[in-house]
């Protein structure tokens, strides 16, 4: 029987988000083209049991020229999915009251289970005092706070992508935040590992990597101290949940770090 899997880090997208000049550079990797119609949610459920992914957890976009997907959408799609959707929360930066009282209506009126905010869309890093009071709420509402690590496959600036100063930074402000680092943080996984390894909140998922662009240092971490501390994720639908998983027998996991990785971490650290 097939292990179940939970992508930790997905969107079923709008076209306002999926058609985004920023994007561009991810549709030549990727040789998508722009899409003509809203893409049917059914697409994306098919595409999660092509791959026995019970559960993906679908966020919302919030950026300073507006929404790309709001948490609306994102209840939208949910409704759709038959159980195979879960929320997660995006919020406007720049008007902080209003975004905590946003989140608290995500997480208790719209059943999410997380909040993702990703820096280099407002070019402010996760130290910025915009966030801290979203940090505060997350506590509060038990639910992980989700970033991107790394550098940028959109046309944007990197530095905000940094683990050290600004990971490790906010992990120290709040040590009770669950903070999920998107996207394994290369060119500095070492750095990434190193916070993971630091703060026992912090976390990395795998998102926008296939199995085979893992880096040595991370497969190292999965097989050994990191295999509570490391989620899958794909980016969907930058990478389909097929195409993250293939060659994943190429890691050689045992049995139960297998199992924490694709479903185990996630469903404990996200409470699902």
């Amino acid at each position: 029987m097939a292990v179940p899997v939970i992508d930790a880090w997905m969107q079923h997208p709008t076209l306002r988000h999926s058609n985004h000049e920023m994007f561009a550079s991810l549709r030549r990797w990727t040789g998508r083209e722009l899409l003509e119609h809203p893409l049917p949610v059914e697409v994306t459920v098919a595409a999660l049991k092509a791959a026995d992914v019970e559960a993906g957890l679908s966020a919302a976009w919030y950026g300073p020229q507006g929404p790309l997907i709001t948490n609306d959408e994102v209840a939208g799609f949910v409704a759709q999915s038959g159980g195979m959707l879960r929320g997660v929360a995006g919020v406007d930066l720049t008007r902080p009251v209003h975004a905590v009282r946003e989140l608290r209506r995500a997480v208790e009126e719209l059943g999410f289970v997380g909040l993702r905010i990703v820096p280099w869309l407002w070019q402010l890093p996760p130290t910025d005092r915009l966030y801290y009071p979203l940090y505060a709420a997350c506590v509060d509402l038990g639910i992980p706070f989700c970033t991107q690590v790394g550098h940028t496959g959109p046309l944007r600036p990197s530095e905000t992508g940094r683990p050290i100063p600004y990971i490790d930074q906010v992990a120290l402000d709040f040590p009770e935040l669950t903070i999920v680092c998107g996207h394994i943080g290369y060119p500095w996984t070492t750095e990434m590992i190193a916070v993971a390894e630091k703060h026992a909140n912090v976390y990395i998922d795998t998102s926008a990597y296939t199995v085979r662009r893992y880096p040595a240092e991370l497969v190292d971490y999965l097989r050994g101290r990191g295999r509570r501390k490391v989620l899958f994720g794909t980016n969907y639908p930058m990478i389909t949940p097929a195409q993250a998983l293939e060659h994943l027998e190429h890691l050689e996991l045992d049995e139960e770090t297998h199992d924490l990785f694709l479903a185990g971490n996630a469903r404990r650290v996200f409470t699902l």
